[in-house]
C-alpha cells in the first residue's frame, strides 16, 4: 500500500514538474499505457464509434481513374458544408514524397456512402532547370508533389467552400515537399453542385510569380467575392498558421512561433484563450486570436510523430484524438472537461489490415487524422467526425458518439429489425471497409437485420457492442448465415481490453464451432438461410461457460482466462496480429491478389441481449 502511494506521488511530481517547465497549459494525467504488441493496444473502447472506409487503394483494378491505380493515399482533411461531407487527400503512385502527386476529393450526404474520388489539384509540371537551395538536384521532366495541412476553407463573408493545396518539389524520396522551398499554395472553389472552379495560386514561395507558374494569381480573378475570400483567409492567423512549414520562413502572413510546428489545430476556451496543438507533443496557448503563442511539450502526453487532433465537442467538453504510442497504432481519444487537463484514454480505431502495397515511408496504422476545424461546418448529429488514413494507403472517416464515454450505461437489448440505417446504431462500434461492409439489410427471415458482408481477402467486417463489465454475463443472439461453403463469422465475448475468453465460429466447412484452447468443439452443422439462436452463460472466476444453440448444449472451459467480460464482438475474419513492434518498418512487396475480391459471404444478426447473472 505504501509503495502504491509513493508511486502515485512520484508520478504526480513528474507531471507537475513537467508542467512548470512548459509554457503550455495542457496536461495529460491518465495512467493508461498502450501495449503495442496488439493493434488495439489493449485499450478500453470508446462507446459508439463508427469506422467507415471511403477509398480502398487498388493498383491492379482501380474502381476509378486509369490503370494502374495510385496506392499512396494520405493526409486527408474533412469539412461539412451545406448539408454535405467533403474529404480530400493526397495521392502518389506508390510512396511518400515520390512524384507525381495530386489531390483528390470525395463527398457524402450522410458520412456512410461516398462518391468516387475526383481530382481537385492535378499533376503539375515543374519547369526544367528548377533547383532548390541546399538540395541536390535539377528538375528535368519532373512533376510536383502535393502537400497540405489544411484542405478546406469555408469563407465567413460569402459562405463559399474552397479546396486548398500546396505544390512542393522533391528531387528524391528523402527530399520533402514541405520545406518552404516549393512552388506555392493553390486554391479552388467547390460549387454546391459539385463542379469545380479554376485553380489559382493564393501564395507563392520565394522565386515564384504569376509569370513562371501554370495557374493565375488570385488577384487576377474577376470574381470579387473570390478575391474577398482569399484576402479574408490571408488575414486569419489561425488559418495561415496551418501553412507554416510549407511557406517561406519569413512569410509575413504566418504568425511567429519559437519552433517550426507541424499540422496545427486549435480550439477556444470559454475565457477566449486559444489552445493550439501540433505534431510531436507540442501545444501552446494564445491570448490574441492566434497572432502570438507560448508553446512547449505537453506533460504526460506520449505519442508518435503523426498528427494530433483537438476540438470542443457538442456537449461542452473537449477531446483530443491521436496515436498514444511511439508507433502509429492504435488510435485513441482523451476527454477533458476544461480543455486543459485530459484524464482518460479510449480506443477509437484498433484494427490494422495488412498493407497491400509497400512504398516509400508507408507507415502501418490508422494515422494523420483531421476533424472539422472551427468555421468549416457543424454536423447536425452533434458527433465528432474525423478523416484519416490507414497504412498511408486507404482513406477512412470516423464518427465518435458524443458524449465520449468508455463504459456502457446499461446491458444490451437490441431488436435489430427496428433500425433503418447504420447511422441510427449509436450504441454500436462499427468497422466497415468498402469490400466488407456493415449495414442494415433485409434478411432471409423476412425482417431487417444487421448485415456483415465480406468479399475482402485482406480485411473483415466487425460490429461490437459494449455492456457493463461483469464476471458472470449471459448473452443471447440470433444469426443467419447466407452460405455454408465459404466465409467466416467469429462471435466473441471479450474483456474490457479486447481479450477474448469465448469464441464461437460459423466455419467455412459448414459447422458451428466453439474454441477450446487451440482446438475446437463441433456444436452443430448450419444451413444457409436458417436462424440459429444462441445463449451463452459465462463464469470468469471458474473459467467456464455454457453454450446453447438450437437445442444443442455444451459446457466447457474458457479458451483463455479473463477477469471479467464487457464486450460482444461479431467479426467476419481472424484477428489482425501484424504489425507488432518487431514488424519491419518498410519493405518492397505487393500482396498476392491484392486488388481482387473474394467470394461474397453474408451473415445476418437479428438481435442481441445481455444480462448479469450475479
Amino acid at each position: 500500500m505504501k509503495g502504491s502511494i509513493a508511486l502515485s506521488a512520484f508520478f504526480f511530481l513528474l507531471l507537475t514538474a513537467g508542467r512548470l517547465n512548459s509554457q503550455t497549459p495542457l496536461i495529460h494525467t491518465y495512467r493508461t499505457i498502450v501495449n503495442a504488441d496488439y493493434t488495439h493496444g489493449q485499450l478500453p473502447a470508446a462507446y459508439g464509434v463508427h469506422n467507415i472506409q471511403i477509398m480502398r487503394a487498388n493498383r491492379e483494378d482501380p474502381e476509378w481513374g486509369s490503370k494502374p491505380g495510385w496506392t499512396y493515399n494520405h493526409g486527408p482533411d474533412i469539412a461539412y458544408w451545406n448539408g454535405k461531407f467533403y474529404v480530400d487527400y493526397l495521392s502518389n503512385p506508390e510512396g511518400e514524397h515520390t512524384a507525381p502527386g495530386r489531390s483528390c476529393i470525395q463527398t457524402s450526404d450522410d458520412g456512410y456512402n461516398w462518391s468516387q474520388p475526383v481530382i481537385v489539384f492535378p499533376q503539375y509540371r515543374i519547369p526544367d532547370g528548377t533547383t532548390k537551395k541546399g538540395v541536390e538536384g535539377i528538375a528535368k521532366d519532373l512533376d510536383a508533389v502535393m502537400h497540405h495541412r489544411i484542405g478546406f476553407y469555408v469563407s465567413k463573408k460569402n459562405n463559399r467552400l474552397y479546396a486548398l493545396g500546396y505544390y512542393g518539389i522533391c528531387f528524391s524520396p528523402r527530399d520533402k515537399p514541405n520545406d518552404g522551398k516549393g512552388i506555392g499554395r493553390v486554391i479552388r472553389e467547390i460549387h454546391e453542385d459539385g463542379s469545380l472552379g479554376e485553380v489559382y495560386f493564393i501564395r507563392y514561395n520565394h522565386g515564384w510569380v504569376e509569370s513562371n507558374t501554370s495557374f493565375p494569381f488570385y488577384k487576377s480573378s474577376n470574381d470579387k467575392a473570390f478575391v474577398q475570400d482569399c484576402i479574408e483567409m490571408l488575414g486569419n492567423p489561425l488559418i495561415t498558421l496551418q501553412w507554416l512549414e510549407e511557406s517561406d520562413v519569413n512569410d509575413p502572413v504566418i504568425p511567429k512561433l519559437n519552433v517550426r510546428g507541424q499540422a496545427f489545430c486549435w480550439y477556444t476556451l470559454d475565457d477566449g484563450r486559444v489552445i493550439g496543438m501540433w505534431k510531436s507533443k507540442l501545444s501552446g496557448v494564445s491570448t490574441n486570436d492566434g497572432n502570438t503563442w507560448l508553446t512547449g511539450k505537453t506533460p504526460g502526453l506520449y505519442t508518435a510523430s503523426a498528427k494530433m487532433w483537438g476540438q470542443r465537442t457538442s456537449d461542452g467538453m473537449y477531446a483530443q484524438v491521436f496515436n498514444p504510442s511511439i508507433y502509429r497504432w492504435p488510435m485513441a481519444v482523451s476527454v477533458s472537461d476544461d480543455g486543459l487537463e485530459y484524464k482518460n484514454l479510449l480506443l477509437v480505431h484498433g484494427e490494422i489490415s495488412p498493407m497491400r502495397y509497400s512504398g516509400n515511408e508507408k507507415s502501418y496504422g490508422p494515422q494523420y487524422l483531421r476533424g472539422i476545424i472551427p468555421g468549416n461546418g457543424t454536423v447536425p448529429d452533434g458527433n465528432m467526425w474525423l478523416s484519416y488514413s490507414v497504412n498511408k494507403e486507404d482513406i477512412w472517416v470516423m464518427r465518435v458518439s458524443v458524449p465520449v464515454i468508455g463504459l456502457a450505461p446499461e446491458h444490451i437489448n437490441e431488436d435489430l429489425s427496428l433500425y433503418d440505417d447504420l447511422s441510427q446504431m449509436t450504441r454500436w462500434n462499427i468497422y466497415s471497409p468498402l469490400w466488407a461492409k456493415v449495414k442494415i439489410g433485409n434478411s432471409p427471415a423476412g425482417v431487417k437485420a444487421l448485415l456483415l458482408s465480406d468479399q475482402d481477402r485482406y480485411d473483415f467486417a466487425k460490429a461490437e457492442h459494449l455492456f457493463p463489465e461483469t464476471i458472470k454475463p449471459a448473452a443471447e443472439f440470433a444469426i443467419i448465415a447466407g452460405q455454408t461453403d465459404h466465409g467466416l463469422l467469429n462471435i466473441e465475448l471479450q474483456d474490457g481490453s479486447g481479450n477474448a475468453g469465448i469464441r464461437i465460429s460459423f466455419d467455412p466447412d459448414g459447422m458451428i464451432k466453439s474454441k477450446r484452447s487451440y482446438k475446437f468443439n463441433n456444436l452443430i452443422p448450419y444451413e444457409a438461410g436458417e436462424i440459429y439462436r444462441f445463449r451463452i452463460e459465462a463464469d470468469a472466476d471458474n473459467l467456464t461457460c455454457r453454450i446453447k444453440v438450437n437445442g444443442r448444449e455444451i459446457v466447457q472451459d474458457l479458451y483463455a482466462p479473463v477477469r471479467s467480460f464487457g464486450r460482444i464482438v461479431f467479426r467476419t475474419g481472424e484477428l489482425f496480429r501484424v504489425p507488432t513492434p518487431d514488424t519491419p518498418a518498410y519493405g518492397n512487396f505487393v500482396l498476392e491478389n491484392a486488388g481482387e475480391k473474394s467470394a461474397m459471404a453474408k451473415f445476418y444478426i437479428l438481435g442481441v441481449k445481455t444480462e448479469d447473472l450475479k
